[in-house]
């Protein structure tokens, strides 16, 4: 009797195999259509051209800065340097400067930035370069031009100021007598001594064990 009674409760119960129109049209997923992926497409290289810009614009103000300090070089030295006459070459380890002296106010340019920002604000470096002048008493009488290469920058101020000290026995040779004083007409002779072989540096030795 039980095994008739199971029976007829499972076939009373119907599973309906079928799903209605309805709820397939809920479970369907809506996609993106072309349109949209276009205009998401294109709004996308917008982005990186305002981005390239705005960093042009950064870099806009520092590049001009040199660019106006250049063309008021040119103007103030035609020709070049090589076509100046109050020229003075200094030279010291490496380092290679050549300086033009014209009468002015006092403005140093190396290398066609300010002196300040070229030697990094350095009070030693800059009092190499002031020496020669502030001797003589012309800090504020002549306007410098450096152009500097090799070395470090502490071997290019003091090769400037060898320059500075040359070009003022072209003014007046009255001028040698207090820079030789001073010595600022020497050429410091000092360099880094070659290495060896067999050696670590110029006289640094490997470290010797032993046993």
């Amino acid at each position: 009797m039980a095994s008739i009674s199971l029976s007829s409760s499972f076939s009373s119960l119907s599973f309906s195999s079928q799903i209605s129109p309805k709820s397939q049209k809920s479970l369907s997923l809506s996609l993106p259509t072309k349109s949209l992926t276009r205009s998401l497409i294109s709004k996308t290289p917008s982005f990186t051209i305002v981005v390239a810009s705005s960093a042009t614009a950064i870099e806009s103000p520092l590049e001009s800065e040199t660019l106006s300090i250049e063309k008021y070089v040119k103007s103030r030295l035609p020709g070049g340097f090589a076509a100046q006459t109050t020229i003075g070459t200094g030279r010291r380890k490496c380092a290679i400067a050549r300086v033009v002296l014209q009468e002015g106010t006092g403005k140093v340019i190396i290398n066609y930035r300010d002196a300040k920002e070229y030697l990094q604000g350095n009070p030693l470096w800059l009092q190499y370069i002031k020496v020669p002048l502030v001797t003589l008493g012309y800090e504020t009488s002549y306007d410098v031009f450096v152009k500097a290469h090799g070395g470090g920058l502490s071997g290019q101020a003091q090769a400037i100021s060898l320059g500075i000290a040359r070009a003022l026995l072209k003014v007046s040779e009255n001028h040698r007598v207090p820079l030789r004083k001073e010595g600022l007409l020497t050429r410091d002779s000092r360099v880094v001594e070659r290495k060896k072989v067999g050696l670590k540096k110029a006289r640094k030795a490997p470290q010797f064990s032993k046993r």
